[in-house]
């Protein structure tokens, strides 16, 4: 059978780093080997410190004060 249309693009794909989440999960975690297996490819990262909280959004009140503070050259205050 031959499919017709266009062929998908050519994209390197790098291998997954096994090595690297099976120490992290089982020498430095030291997880159990069933929890490894279970868990998400985001719970690992965070694991891993790879995901960090976002900071914080300035408040309107914050930014009614930096923009009174520096207003844009040519428009009224």
């Amino acid at each position: 059978m031959r499919l017709t249309g266009s062929a998908a693009p050519e994209t390197p794909v790098s291998a997954f780093p096994w090595d690297a989440v099976l120490t992290l999960g089982l020498a430095t975690l030291r997880w159990r080997p069933r929890d490894l297996w279970a868990a998400t490819p985001r719970e690992l990262a965070a694991a891993a410190g790879l995901i960090r909280p976002a900071p914080d959004a300035p408040s309107r009140a914050d930014l009614d004060r930096l923009l009174a503070a520096h207003p844009d050259p040519g428009l009224p205050r």
